[in-house]
């Protein structure tokens, strides 16, 4: 297979492009400008999670876990930090979750926050770093760290097919293979608390790689220069998603033009998919007086002629009776019949 050899994800695909959990990510990012801009966002993630009792037990727990002592030698157990991480992931909704994992900051305090929130002294930092392709090579040791790595592999991938860079423009499913690695030996968080720009890795290097290095440095890329990972962080933490067209639209069909790739926003402006929706609705209610039916496709905004839905919805409908024609045919039949007699 070769070590470039990408598995594919064991997991069923997840479908929605536009989910729940980023509306709830626009309506915290899309309030007040004058409160906005000084809010801490992973702070008020810590406050959503304590009012839920499930994600405060779970998130209890693992803080608890992983910041226990055991020794001067040992600070904590590596082992059961991780498992009450997978067990906090795997139990808590995506709405907690992902708001604790990509809040979106403005200011250092913030944004160490956000790297500690997974409290990376026993989960995700070791004395030394570990050569990258050793990590992946333990990680596919474990069959469900294997299907976890393969997920993010499938997801997470860079695409320049797409505007965001990601598989199919699904965000949520690259956010969600990435939180599925939390827990693991491989375990990828920020690498600061830079607010300028974001960087994730494992806690590896590619020193002493030897003929591997070129392998080595193309997975530790996949985490640290990978657009669709960090576009989709981006636009969690600023409650913004993709509107996009149909690839190849029908020459017939009236289409919206492409949405542009949506840069992130400042905290202080609102960037709520508002403006968005009700362009859509006018569109098509415009269209709708001059004589075109809109489709109710939830996928894509389109409206179609009356014409092209006949053509496209029933294709065994596509001959018309000419009134004109048929009695032209008659008259050329009763010509016929009086050839004989005049002979």
């Amino acid at each position: 297979e070769g070590e470039e050899f990408y598995e594919a994800s064991p997991y069923e695909p997840v479908t929605s492009r536009l989910s729940d959990i980023f509306r709830l990510a626009s309506i915290f990012s899309g309030m007040d400008p004058a409160t906005t801009s000084r809010s801490n966002h992973c702070l008020d993630a810590a406050k959503a999670c304590n009012l839920n009792d499930n994600c405060k037990r779970l998130r209890s727990g693992y803080i608890s876990t992983c910041s226990r002592e055991l020794s001067a030698a040992e600070p904590c157990s590596r082992r059961r930090c991780h498992k009450a991480l997978r067990q906090f992931f795997d139990r808590v909704p995506g709405e907690f979750t992902f708001r604790l994992l990509f809040c979106a900051c403005k200011d250092p305090a913030c944004a160490e926050r956000r790297r500690q929130t997974i409290v990376p002294s026993c989960s995700y930092e070791d004395k030394d770093k570990p050569n990258c392709l050793d990590l992946r090579g333990a990680c596919r040791a474990d069959h469900l760290c294997r299907s976890r790595l393969a997920d993010f592999h499938t997801n997470c991938q860079a695409t320049f097919q797409s505007l965001t860079s990601c598989p199919g423009d699904n965000f949520q499913a690259c956010l969600g293979s990435y939180a599925g690695l939390i827990g693991f030996d491989i375990t990828p968080n920020y690498v600061d608390a830079s607010t300028t720009s974001i960087t994730i890795s494992p806690w590896c290097s590619c020193k002493g790689s030897g003929n591997m290095e070129e392998e080595c440095e193309k997975f530790l890329r996949d985490f640290t220069e990978n657009p669709c990972l960090r576009n989709a962080i981006q636009a969690f933490g600023n409650g913004t998603d993709v509107n996009l067209a149909p690839k190849i639209p029908n020459p017939a069909v009236t289409a919206l033009p492409k949405a542009e790739k949506i840069p992130a926003l400042p905290d202080d402006v609102d960037d709520s998919n508002t403006a968005a929706d009700s362009g859509v609705i006018g569109t098509c209610t415009s269209l709708q007086e001059q004589g075109l039916k809109p489709n109710k496709s939830k996928e894509q905004n389109l409206c179609y002629s009356e014409a092209q839905l006949t053509t496209d919805v029933m294709p065994d409908q596509k001959t018309f009776t000419d009134p004109k024609g048929g009695s032209r045919r008659h008259r050329e039949i009763r010509i016929l019949l009086l050839i004989p007699v005049l002979i």
